[in-house]
């Protein structure tokens, strides 16, 4: 038979083949049944309120035993948090008791961060996913800017990322004994074995006037998250962000504010703006789906990239806006 001839039957095997591989590599899991199918670990920054606050509690949904940080000053409302999570996800139905403590850390230090989860470690065990969402925001022309303002951005929003993703991916790689998927481990197919994931914006695409130095900064999360997934890729360990819109939020309640009064004074006292109004001018123009976004939009997303079923995704920034920017 001609090389042609045996051609279909080739193909046809390896059709077989390969239906045969997939239906053995391929699993899903049923929605109703997506909790973390065993004790695993989250640390997430700035969770005394808003989004951060939001994602602690839906990875505690989740069956994540959580760290929640934030300053020393909002100790408060971290405890308020943990009596929380520790009084409604532990009934009879949770396979799984979850546990959650606070521990308080600046994330512009990092000798604080490591200590951060160093005590997460020590309390609750093996760290698996990392949520940096601390960060600030601040409404100023740039011509105004003092170098102390651009500092300080930087510090929290980019070296505060930084330092948590450093000293979470070396407590990962110890973990696993400092190894890298292996060719025993099949390689590419070895599991995952850790997630890190910062809080970047829509202005890492789109930057918003007034707000240049905080576009900046997460600009550079987004990059640092990309450089990062290519790093630590062969440790299994998967770098994503989240790209939030206009959220009812304390941080957004202050732009509002900063956005309102320089409405105000460029009008030269004709128009006095009022509270919320700027975040409802936005989310009127912008906004398709026609809503100002709660924190609990952007959570939804972070169960996603906490989850097995984001094991293939590392390096993305992906937006969750309701529709201001189309990628």
């Amino acid at each position: 038979m001609s090389a042609l001839g045996r051609l279909p039957r080739a193909l046809s095997a390896l059709g077989r083949t390969s239906s045969q591989h997939l239906s053995r590599s391929i699993t899903t899991t049923p929605v109703a049944h997506r909790r973390v199918p065993h004790e695993r670990v989250a640390i997430v920054t700035g969770a005394a309120r808003g989004i951060g606050r939001a994602i602690a509690l839906r990875l505690a949904q989740d069956g994540y035993h959580i760290t929640a940080s934030d300053l020393p000053a909002l100790q408060p409302q971290l405890d308020t948090l943990v009596s929380e999570i520790n009084n409604t996800n532990n009934d009879a139905s949770t396979p799984v008791p979850v546990r959650a403590h606070a521990l308080p850390a600046d994330v512009t230090s990092p000798e604080q961060v490591a200590a951060l989860v160093r005590g997460s470690t020590d309390t609750l065990g093996p760290l698996d996913t990392m949520v940096a969402n601390a960060g600030i925001a601040q409404v100023k022309p740039l011509l105004d800017l003092t170098p102390e303002d651009f500092r300080r951005m930087l510090d929290v929003n980019v070296a505060g990322v930084h330092h948590c993703f450093q000293a979470a991916a070396k407590q990962i790689i110890a973990q696993s004994g400092g190894q890298s998927g292996t060719e025993t481990e099949s390689g590419g197919d070895s599991p995952i074995r850790g997630r890190l994931i910062a809080a970047a914006s829509i202005v890492a695409f789109k930057p918003f006037a007034l707000l240049g130095h905080y576009s900046a900064s997460k600009w550079a999360v987004r990059g640092l998250s990309q450089v990062y997934a290519m790093e630590l890729a062969k440790h299994r360990i998967t770098v994503n962000a989240y790209a939030p819109g206009i959220v009812d939020t304390a941080m957004w309640e202050l732009i509002d504010q900063g956005l309102g009064e320089k409405a105000t004074a460029e009008s030269e006292g004709r128009r006095q703006v009022a509270k919320g109004e700027m975040i409802k001018k936005y989310s009127d123009e912008l906004i398709a789906l026609g809503r100002t976004s709660v924190s609990e939009d952007v959570a939804k997303l972070v169960s996603f990239l906490a989850s097995p079923d984001a094991d293939y995704v590392t390096g993305q920034t992906m937006v969750v806006d309701g529709g201001i920017i189309f990628t």
